[in-house]
């Protein structure tokens, strides 16, 4: 497989469908802002429905990524590695090969 480049938009895209899903909701009601901390990594700042829930970890934002994956491109998740990278230019992204 090619290495395909997942941009910023696509990774909130993703955190918000897997947030959506969780909590029954529609992916348009919930909003999403990427996050980076030298110390805890990448992260995800949510809110739904205007009311703000637990950040998610690195961890989840990278399933929520893998489960996009599955959906948007049927790619089988568990067959690739995720390299998440901040760029100057596009901000976050995410390297799947």
């Amino acid at each position: 497989m090619e290495e395909l480049k997942l941009l910023e938009q696509e990774l909130i895209n993703a955190v918000c469908s897997y947030v959506a899903d969780q909590h029954y909701a529609y992916p348009e009601n919930v909003m999403a802002v990427l996050t980076y901390d030298d110390e805890i990594g990448y992260g995800a700042d949510i809110e739904l429905n205007g009311k703000d829930l637990d950040s998610l970890t690195e961890a989840q934002l990278v399933k929520a990524i893998r489960k996009w994956l599955e959906e948007e491109y049927s790619i089988d998740p568990f067959a690739v590695s995720i390299r998440l990278e901040i760029e100057d230019d596009e901000g976050m992204v995410a390297y799947v090969d």
